[in-house]
C-alpha cells in the first residue's frame, strides 16, 4: 500500500469516526515504519477522538518531529494541549496558527474561544470576539461566544442556542448548543423548560447504550468477589505486580464531587492532579484481551500485570508535576475496575466520593456527556440503575479487595473541607496545607463539565439542587440514599 493510498484510506476511516480501526492500523504502520508521518498524524486524531490523550500526545509529537507542518496537526496538537490542561501552550499555538490565515482558521479560532473560556481568560475572549472575523458567521459561533453574550443578552443567547438545538443541523452542534441552553435555563430558574429541552436533546442526539450489559458486568464482578473471597479469605485478589507508591485514584460517578476533590488535592505541593486519565480503562482493555477479566482475574499472568502497571505509570507521569510525591487520577471509570486496580496497582489508595444520588442524577441528566461512552445519562431511570449498581459494587469491592481508602460525602466535604482534607492527607502520609482549602485559586485548567463551578470558593449552591426537579423523579427512587 502506497503512502498516498494509505493516507486516503486513513482519512476515510477518520471521516467515518472509525477511530478504533485507525488506532489498530496505525499501530502496525508505525512499527513497520517508525517515521511514517501520515500514520502518526492519523493516530493522533484517532486517539483524540476516543479520549486517549496520552496516546494522542505522543503521536502528535512524533508527527511534528518527523516533519508534519500542516495546519491540521497544529490544531490537533493545540486541542491535545488544552485537554491535558496546558492552556497557555494551547493558546500560544492557536494564536500562531491563526496568524498564518490557514484553511482551518475558523476551526482554530473557535477552539481558541473555547480554551480562553475554560481557562477563565474572559478579557481575552471578549477581545477575540470584538476583533471580529469570518469565524463569527460560522453556525458554531453561538456556542463559543455564549459565555460573553449571556452577560448582555441572556434571553437572546438562550433562544439562539435553543434554535440550533431544535434545528436540523449537525448532531454534535445541536447537542452542544442544547445543553449549553439547558445550563443557562437552569441558572435562571426555568426548571421545567430546562428539563424538557434536555429530554429533547437526549432523544434527538443520543445513541444506543447497553445499560443492561453494564450492570451485568458489575454483577459478574460481585459474583467473582464472592467466589474468590470464599477461597482466599480477607483479601479477595492477590497482587499480580509489585506494589506502587504515590498513586491515588478517585472512585465515584461523574458529577459526584470528583472535580472539587481533585482541585483541592492538586493545590497541595506534594500532589499532582492528572485529570481524567484513561490509564485504568486501557488496563481494562488489556485485561479483557487476556480472557481473564473479570471472572478469572486470579489467573492473570504476572508479566502481563507488570506490563500493564508500567504502561499505566508511564502515561500518568506525563502530566504529573515535577517534585510531587503523589499523583491523583480522576478517571471516572475506576469504580468499574476495582479488582483490576487491586491486582495491577497494589498499594494505590482510593478516595470514594458519594453525593446525594438525586443531586448527582439531575446534574448528569442536564449535562452534555459523551453520548456513546456515557450514554446511560440519557434518562433518570437509567441513571438510577447505574447508581444502584455502582454503590453495591464499590461498597463490596473496597472491603473485599483490601484497598486502602477513604469514603467522602460531598456534602460533608463542602461543610467541613478542613476535616475531610486532613483525613485524605493523613491517608497519603502528608501534612495539612491550607492551600487545599482554596481550590478556586488553582490555575490548572479544568476540562470537565465542572470547570465553571470550581472557579468559585467552596459553597453549598448545588446541594439539594434536585428539589427543583422533584416532580421528575419516579417513585422507584424512593429516598435514594
Amino acid at each position: 500500500m502506497s503512502t498516498r493510498s494509505s493516507t486516503s484510506d486513513l482519512n476515510a476511516l477518520l471521516a467515518r469516526r472509525a477511530f478504533g480501526e485507525v488506532l489498530a492500523i496505525t499501530e502496525k504502520m508505525t512499527v513497520k515504519n517508525p517515521r511514517d508521518i501520515a500514520a502518526w498524524h492519523a493516530r493522533a486524531r484517532a486517539a483524540l477522538g476516543v479520549g486517549r490523550l496520552r496516546v494522542a500526545d505522543d503521536a502528535a509529537d512524533r508527527a511534528l518531529r518527523f516533519g508534519d507542518n500542516t495546519p491540521d496537526i497544529a490544531l490537533v496538537r493545540a486541542v491535545i494541549d488544552s485537554r491535558l490542561g496546558r492552556s497557555s501552550a494551547a493558546i500560544d499555538r492557536l494564536r500562531a496558527l491563526i496568524a498564518l490565515s490557514p484553511p482551518n482558521a475558523i476551526d482554530a479560532t473557535l477552539t481558541l474561544a473555547d480554551v480562553l473560556h475554560r481557562a477563565a481568560r474572559h478579557d481575552e475572549l471578549e477581545a477575540l470576539i470584538a476583533a471580529g472575523g469570518a469565524w463569527l458567521a460560522d453556525p458554531r459561533c453561538a456556542i463559543f461566544t455564549a459565555p460573553v453574550t449571556i452577560r448582555h443578552d441572556p434571553q437572546g443567547t438562550i433562544q439562539s442556542l435553543e434554535k440550533i438545538a431544535r434545528g436540523d443541523g449537525e448532531e454534535t452542534l445541536r447537542r452542544l448548543a442544547g445543553f449549553q441552553a439547558v445550563r443557562m435555563l437552569d441558572s435562571i430558574g426555568e426548571y421545567r423548560h430546562a428539563f424538557e429541552l434536555a429530554s429533547h436533546v437526549h432523544a434527538s442526539t443520543g445513541a444506543p447504550f447497553d445499560v443492561d450489559g453494564m450492570i451485568d458486568t458489575a454483577n459478574d464482578q460481585l459474583k467473582f468477589l464472592e467466589r474468590v473471597s470464599l477461597k482466599h479469605g480477607s483479601r479477595a485478589v492477590e497482587p499480580r505486580a509489585p506494589a506502587v507508591e504515590g498513586v491515588a485514584l478517585v472512585v465515584g460517578l461523574p458529577r459526584s464531587g470528583t472535580t472539587l476533590l481533585e482541585q483541592m488535592l492538586d493545590r497541595h505541593p506534594d500532589i499532582s492532579g492528572i485529570g481524567e486519565y484513561d490509564g485504568v480503562t486501557t488496563m481494562a482493555h488489556s485485561a479483557s484481551s487476556t480472557g481473564f477479566w473479570p471472572s478469572q482475574l486470579e489467573m492473570l499472568d504476572h508479566d502481563a500485570a507488570k506490563h500493564m502497571q508500567a504502561a499505566y505509570l508511564q502515561g500518568a507521569r506525563v502530566t504529573q508535576r515535577d517534585a510531587t510525591k503523589w499523583f491523583f487520577d480522576k478517571s471516572l471509570n475506576t469504580w468499574r475496575y476495582l479488582p483490576l486496580v487491586a491486582a495491577v496497582l497494589p498499594g494505590a489508595i482510593c478516595f470514594y466520593i458519594q453525593r446525594d444520588p438525586r443531586d448527582t442524577a439531575i446534574s448528569l441528566f442536564l449535562s452534555n456527556f459523551h453520548r456513546t461512552n456515557v450514554g446511560w445519562t440519557r434518562s433518570l431511570e437509567d441513571i438510577r440503575r447505574v447508581t444502584s449498581a455502582e454503590r453495591s459494587l464499590v461498597a463490596r469491592s473496597l472491603v473485599a479487595l483490601g484497598i486502602p481508602h477513604e469514603t467522602i460525602r460531598y456534602e460533608e466535604l463542602v461543610d467541613n473541607p478542613s476535616g475531610n482534607m486532613l483525613r485524605c492527607l493523613k491517608r497519603m502520609g502528608l501534612s495539612m496545607d491550607d492551600r487545599v482549602l482554596a481550590p478556586e485559586s488553582n490555575a490548572r485548567t479544568v476540562m470537565t463539565l465542572s470547570h465553571e463551578q470550581v472557579r468559585r470558593p467552596i459553597n453549598r449552591s448545588s446541594i439539594g439542587r434536585w428539589k427543583n426537579y422533584e416532580w421528575a423523579f419516579a417513585k422507584s427512587w424512593g429516598d435514594a440514599e
